[in-house]
């Protein structure tokens, strides 16, 4: 059997979508921390699923990531400036 392509799964595990939103450092690193957030959800999510984790163990991850990204928002100042 021969080994998969490092290159594929690098992308296909770590996959990170092009960013076309208003081009500021601040909105980059937080697109950045989105996207893993949105990404680790899905992992816990299938752990859930296939009842590798219970549902409160799953909520309770994604209530720790959830306030990282909530955290990350405020430091980074994103939505400071609404009107």
């Amino acid at each position: 059997m021969t080994q998969p392509n490092r290159d594929y799964l690098d992308r296909s595990i770590y996959f990170r979508s092009r960013y076309y939103g208003q081009f500021k450092p601040e909105n980059l690193i937080f697109n950045v921390n989105l996207q893993e957030f949105t990404q680790k959800v899905g992992y816990i999510s299938s752990l859930e699923t296939a009842g590798k984790l219970s549902p409160e163990e799953a909520y309770s991850q994604i209530q720790v990531l959830w306030k990282q990204l909530k955290h990350s928002k405020k430091e980074l100042g994103i939505g400071k400036n609404l009107p």
